[in-house]
């Protein structure tokens, strides 16, 4: 499997943590879903890369998960998240996105599809 290693900058470590413990619901709810290999790969929560922090990162699949909010919806943050994401995938990263309200009212859903998503990345290996 790839555990391609990424650059991050190492000053984003601390906020990491900080994130880490304050766990928007949304986060909570998917977290506690995916963590422990319940997904048959290992994922890990607000994991800097390059100069960003994402909600969660697969190392195996090279897979990062962002939930987005609300704030999401204003043009200038979604256009900040269209050149985040673009960064991180020419670092090799594959990108998925979910509404916050999507992890809230259709967590087996959002599951189902990141079930899909890691058997498709893990067969392209």
């Amino acid at each position: 499997m790839k555990n391609k290693i990424l650059p991050y900058n190492p000053k984003l470590k601390e906020l990491a943590h900080k994130l880490r413990k304050q766990g928007v619901l949304s986060e909570v709810l998917l977290w506690k879903k995916i963590k422990q290999k319940s997904l048959t790969v290992e994922f890990h929560r607000q994991v800097p890369i390059d100069n960003y922090i994402v909600d969660f990162y697969c190392h195996e699949l090279m897979l990062a998960i962002e939930v987005d909010g609300n704030s999401h919806n204003f043009e200038e943050i979604e256009q900040n998240d269209l050149v985040r994401q673009s960064k991180l995938e020419s670092l090799g990263v594959t990108f998925m996105r979910f509404k916050d309200i999507e992890v809230k009212q259709s967590i087996n859903e959002v599951i189902r599809i990141l079930q899909v998503k890691i058997e498709e990345l893990k067969s392209s290996n």
